[in-house]
């Protein structure tokens, strides 16, 4: 599957910037939550061996699972819960461990049936669909450590995975809220880091959204508030999107406020 390959390469991207630090870096406080950058590698590494654990089978998954779910349970939240199953891993060796789990999930990814059917906390999906979680959870997350590092990340057109998530993430967005579906369906026109125009939905519609691809993005996994961005909104069903766009799992969370995701200056 190509979307393997495009998570390995967002994996990669992440890994050029983290593979350089030092271990008292790898501590430092991002914008998200106050997770570190290292809890934000735990968070990847630990998530990246539950997609490979489901593709064997369902009680392979449960197995892994069930003492992150424990620990929840406990009411502790999800950095918390995966402290115990790290198990004392930590800085560059966490990295390198991270690193590992990304080979192994694209090796297991890149040759799977795309309609091979995963479990996962609470849902179940398609191997195509939880690999290309795993490329927008990369490369959502992997924000927080490039803000926090004042580094640009570079642009590239795989991230139309994750714009689609977020296209086909419309109507969930709002029934996971228990609010109605507005309509029309928003019109949706991004430029991609390429230049490429891409489009999704009816193009007369009334309400549209236009702009960049990586902003758009970046609003629909909440790592950037939508006044932060110059995307162009039109029509309420669109500016109601927009405010609380969701293209992840869970149960409904809210976008920073304004003016509180962004890349350090350095």
């Amino acid at each position: 599957m190509q979307q393997a390959k495009d998570f390995y390469d967002e994996s990669e991207c992440l890994k050029e910037l983290v593979s350089t630090l030092e271990d008292k870096e790898l501590k430092t406080e991002t914008l998200f939550k106050s997770w570190t950058i290292e809890d934000v590698i735990g968070h990847l590494y630990l998530f990246n061996v539950g997609a490979v654990e489901t593709l064997k089978s369902e009680s392979h998954f449960e197995k892994f699972y069930a003492p992150i779910d424990d620990e929840l349970e406990k009411g502790k939240s999800l950095v918390e819960a995966q402290v115990p199953w790290l198990d004392g891993l930590q800085g560059s060796q966490l990295v390198k461990e991270w690193w590992k789990s990304v080979q192994e999930v694209y090796e297991v990814y890149k040759v799977a049936d795309p309609k091979t059917r995963v479990k996962w906390p609470g849902v179940e999906m398609s191997a195509k669909s939880k690999i290309t979680a795993r490329h927008m959870e990369t490369w959502a997350h992997g924000h927080e450590v490039f803000d926090v590092l004042g580094k640009e990340r570079p642009g590239n057109d795989n991230i139309k995975n994750i714009a689609h998530m977020g296209i086909i993430a419309y109507g969930w967005t709002f029934m996971n809220r228990k609010l109605p579906v507005p309509e029309p369906v928003p019109y949706v026109k991004l430029e991609a880091p390429s230049g490429a125009v891409w489009e999704w939905n009816d193009s007369s519609s009334s309400s549209r959204i236009t702009g960049s691809a990586i902003e758009f993005s970046q609003v629909v996994t909440q790592v950037r508030n939508i006044e932060d961005t110059s995307l162009i909104t039109e029509g309420q069903p669109a500016e109601d999107w927009m405010k609380f766009a969701q293209c992840f799992a869970g149960p409904p969370m809210d976008p920073p406020a304004k003016g509180t995701r962004y890349m350090a200056k350095v």
